[in-house]
């Protein structure tokens, strides 16, 4: 087992990412012992999961990217680490531009690429043209290396996980009984227009909602634990009907380009078990 005796820092900042939700609500999340198994089919930053630091996981998403990052975190963490120095040394307008153009054949260089990009771009948004090219602009943080980074203690959490690029509902169908599923899907609902970013409808449709729904509800009646993360909307309230008991919450949206268009907004959480 990991020791986890200090926290354990995402080392990618994400849209929707559930830094927040750890640092005010853990509490919401059982203890290990309570469960056999975490599941996490959205992984994005990962805050969740390195908070928990499982020892027996299957985390997933549908960014092979990111994948990719995370599997070279568990198996080069210190070549990778190196990787970065030399883009915190070179880092420059420039480099931030003609890094973002150019996609290298090597994974360790694909995932320095990523994590440089995610970490100097504009608030971690990560998002792509109709090339599936990343197109975000540099934001106006420079650093590059920050002072809680340990990619070996990543590494040491990852070994215990397996990961897997692939669609939520097959991760999902996967687990049973003893089982604790943490799910925070892209935020879209009925009509798209709960005010969260609109670019997730056509990623994230409310066909998808109502499939995690389903697919959600099945594992349940399995005997799997689920937390689910989710807009606090009507209709998502009303797809969930019978599920759980559920939770509002308050956390402050930074994605938007202006700081007075930034707000408080609400998200619900939705337990299965009592």
């Amino acid at each position: 087992m990991v020791d986890i005796s200090k926290p354990i820092t995402p080392f990618l900042k994400w849209a929707g990412g559930k830094r927040w939700l750890i640092a005010n609500h853990s509490k919401f999340f059982p203890a290990q012992k309570n469960y056999d198994r975490y599941i996490e089919p959205f992984l994005g930053s990962g805050a969740v999961f390195f908070h928990l630091a499982p020892s027996s996981s299957i985390i997933s998403d549908t960014n092979s990217e990111l994948l990719r990052t995370y599997h070279i975190i568990r198996k080069y963490p210190i070549p990778l680490f190196e990787r970065l120095l030399a883009h915190q040394h070179s880092h420059c307008l420039e480099h931030y531009y003609t890094t973002r153009r150019n996609v290298p054949s090597d994974p360790l260089e694909l995932a320095a690429r990523f994590i440089y990009l995610n970490r100097t771009c504009w608030n971690g948004l990560y998002r792509v043209n109709h090339k599936g090219e990343f197109n975000v602009p540099k934001g106006s943080k420079s650093t590059v290396i920050f002072p809680n980074d340990d990619f070996g203690l990543l590494s040491a959490v990852l070994h215990t996980a397996f990961i897997v690029a692939s669609d939520f509902e097959k991760i999902i169908d996967h687990s049973k009984s003893g089982d604790f599923i943490y799910v925070d899907p892209p935020y879209t609902v009925a009509h798209d227009r709960n005010g969260f970013l609109k670019y997730n409808e056509r990623i994230f449709s409310w066909n998808d909602q109502i499939r995690l729904r389903d697919s959600l509800f099945r594992a349940k009646n399995r005997g799997a634990n689920v937390l689910l993360s989710n807009a606090n909307h009507e209709s998502i309230r009303n797809l969930y009907l019978g599920f759980g008991k559920s939770l509002v919450l308050d956390r402050f949206s930074i994605l938007a380009a202006k700081s007075r268009y930034r707000r408080y907004c609400q998200e619900i959480l939705i337990q299965s078990w009592s």
